[in-house]
């Protein structure tokens, strides 16, 4: 895999997978491992890249198997809402709470909060470079004063910004939600991942721009059809709510530009000169 230009992570996750198959079946055996995985109550999208992944390894041993195929049923993500998310950041240690508003605000995956150095925060323009995994495009993107104060007061021991691997931030995070979840008797948080955060943070960015290519420039997508799913996860989300609209107008600069600035969006000017704007409630 290694020869073949596959990225570290990748083959960190292949060896994983291939490693609790093996605890499960004979690997030099295809007809056995064929039979688990038909057994395992896994989804079958997890059955289908373990699969994948064992169809490289016999390649590599010099084997061949028939690679079963299996029926993968479109599960639109789970959206929780903006208050269950503050609640586990709330809930977290300084370190894992920094982490979780970081992913709420800029919708990165783990792996690449898991290489953000202290350089790449730019607290001048209020910015954090995000260097891309898994064939992405790296992308700068705004941070809130929230999470400038959260990101000073953590300990600048390392270059990086968040000194553990993603493995161990995930099971530190999964932990707390666990813990959370049973404390406030709210299962669905349960149902909250670390890559939930950015599942939620593309859905906002749709549901206040109605911009696909501007969300697919924050996720650093390379390819519009990954984007699209959130067309119908904004829409799922927001099935019962109508569109309302706050209404500004003015015919002074200085308050149209800070109507911009605060998140409005131009919509004309008037035969008598006055600006309108609007912004989603």
């Amino acid at each position: 895999m290694k020869k073949d230009g596959k990225a570290d992570t990748t083959i960190q996750t292949a060896a994983t997978r291939l490693t609790r198959l093996s605890k499960l079946c004979n690997l030099n055996e295809p007809e056995q491992v064929k039979a688990t995985l038909a057994t395992l109550k896994w989804k079958n999208t997890s059955k289908q890249t373990v699969a994948s992944i064992y169809t490289g390894f016999l390649k590599y041993m010099g084997k061949t198997w028939t690679q079963p195929q299996y029926t993968i049923e479109e599960a639109l993500p789970f959206i929780p809402t903006e208050q269950e998310l503050d609640t586990l950041i709330h809930a977290g240690s300084p370190k894992t709470a920094t982490l979780l508003q970081l992913l709420k605000e800029t919708g990165a995956r783990i792996g690449e909060a898991e290489k953000l150095l202290w350089t790449n925060v730019d607290l001048e323009r209020k910015t954090i470079y995000i260097t891309a995994e898994k064939g992405s495009k790296s992308r700068i993107l705004p941070i809130s004063n929230k999470l400038i104060e959260m990101l000073n007061r953590l300990p600048k021991t390392n270059n990086r910004i968040f000194q553990t691997d993603k493995h161990s931030q995930r099971t530190t995070f999964e932990a707390l939600r666990n813990r959370t979840a049973d404390k406030l008797s709210n299962p669905r948080l349960k149902a909250i991942h670390l890559h939930t955060f950015r599942h939620f943070k593309a859905t906002m960015e749709y549901h206040k721009t109605r911009d696909i290519i501007h969300v697919k420039t924050v996720l650093g997508h390379k390819n519009i059809e990954s984007t699209m799913v959130y067309i119908n996860l904004e829409q799922a989300t927001f099935l019962s709510q109508a569109d309302e609209w706050t209404c500004k107008a003015t015919n002074k600069t200085e308050e149209a530009t800070a109507l911009v600035e605060n998140g409005f969006e131009y919509i004309t000017t008037t035969p008598d000169g006055l600006m309108l704007f609007r912004k989603r409630k």
